[in-house]
C-alpha cells in the first residue's frame, strides 16, 4: 500500500461533505432578482416625427412643469407616439395648417397608465398645491375627480388621443420652465402667461378652469377665432374635440377603443417596428 494512502481517504471523505454543503446551499438559496422586461408597443404604434417631422413638439410631462410640479411616470423621453392611423391623421392637418402659415404644436399624445396613475395619487394629496396657482387656481384640489379633471382613465392610453395647439410660423422660442419661478394663472392675458409661442387661445394648456371649455361663451374675437381654426382643421382630418379642452382631441375611428396601455414613453418601445 502507498504511504499516502491513508491520508488520502480521510481528505476525499472532507471533499465530499464539502461539495454535499455547497450543493444544499445553492439549492435553498433564492433565485437572483430579474427585472420584468417593459411592455412594448404594437406595432401600430408610430414617433409622430417619423410621419411628419415638421409637427412642433413642447412635451410638458417630461418636464416639471405641469400641474403635478415634477417629470410624470412613463416619461422617458420628450417624444409624440400615437397609433399610426393618428399620426397620418395630424400629418394630413398639418398640410393645410401650414399652407396658412401655422403649425401644429403637440403638448402630449400617448400617455403610459402609470402615469394616470400618478395623476389620481397627486389628485388625492391635498396637501400638495405647489402648481394651484398657475393651472386650477379657482378649482378646490378636492373637486377635481368630480369636476372630471382627474380620472383613473385616460384616452391618451389608447394612443389616438392628442393635445396640441397652433403656434403661427416661423415659429419663436420658447424658454424653459425654472422649478420655483413665480406661477401665473393660467387664464391671465397672455402676455402675463408663462411664455408660450402658441397663438392666443385664452388660457395655457393644461388650465383646470371652465375657461378652457372649447365653446365657452367669454372667448371671443381672435381667440375665440384661432380655437375654431385649430377645431375645424382637425375635425377635417378626422378628429373630434372634447368640449371642455380646448387643445385636446381624439381620432374619431381610433383602432384601440378599449385596450389602454402601459409601455414607457421612449424610442426603446418601438423597437424592431420598422418605424425608426
Amino acid at each position: 500500500m502507498p504511504k499516502n494512502t491513508a491520508l488520502a481517504r480521510p481528505l476525499t471523505r472532507l471533499a465530499v461533505l464539502a461539495s454535499a454543503a455547497a450543493l444544499a446551499a445553492t439549492a435553498t438559496a433564492a433565485p437572483p432578482a430579474t427585472a420584468q422586461p417593459e411592455p412594448k408597443a404594437p406595432k401600430e404604434f408610430v414617433a409622430l416625427s417619423d410621419v411628419d417631422p415638421t409637427i412642433l413638439h413642447d412635451i410638458r410631462y417630461v418636464t416639471p412643469h405641469n400641474f403635478t410640479g415634477e417629470r410624470v411616470d412613463g416619461y422617458r423621453k420628450p417624444m409624440c407616439i400615437l397609433t399610426e392611423d393618428a399620426a397620418r391623421a395630424l400629418k394630413k392637418a398639418q398640410r393645410t395648417f401650414r399652407r396658412d402659415g401655422y403649425s401644429l404644436k403637440v403638448y402630449d399624445c400617448y400617455r403610459p397608465q402609470r402615469a394616470v396613475d400618478q395623476f389620481v395619487t397627486w389628485a388625492e394629496d391635498l396637501d400638495d398645491q405647489r402648481m394651484k396657482d398657475e393651472f386650477y387656481p379657482r378649482v378646490d384640489k378636492s373637486r377635481l375627480f368630480e369636476d372630471g379633471y382627474i380620472a383613473a382613465r385616460s384616452g391618451h392610453s389608447r394612443g389616438s388621443v392628442v393635445d396640441l395647439t397652433l403656434v403661427e410660423l416661423p415659429a419663436g422660442n420658447t424658454r424653459p420652465y425654472e422649478p420655483g419661478e413665480p406661477l401665473v394663472d393660467c387664464a391671465a392675458p397672455q402676455e402675463e402667461r408663462f411664455p408660450d409661442n402658441s397663438i392666443d387661445m385664452a388660457t395655457g394648456y393644461d388650465c383646470f378652469d371652465t375657461l378652457s371649455h372649447t365653446l365657452d361663451d367669454r372667448v371671443e374675437g381672435e381667440q375665440r377665432a384661432n380655437r375654431l381654426r385649430l377645431k375645424d382643421g382637425l375635425e377635417a382630418a378626422g378628429f373630434v374635440n372634447y368640449a371642455y379642452e380646448w387643445w385636446h382631441f381624439g381620432l374619431a375611428d381610433e383602432p384601440f377603443p378599449d385596450t389602454y396601455f402601459d409601455f414607457p414613453v421612449h424610442r426603446r418601445s418601438l423597437s424592431g417596428q420598422g418605424h425608426g
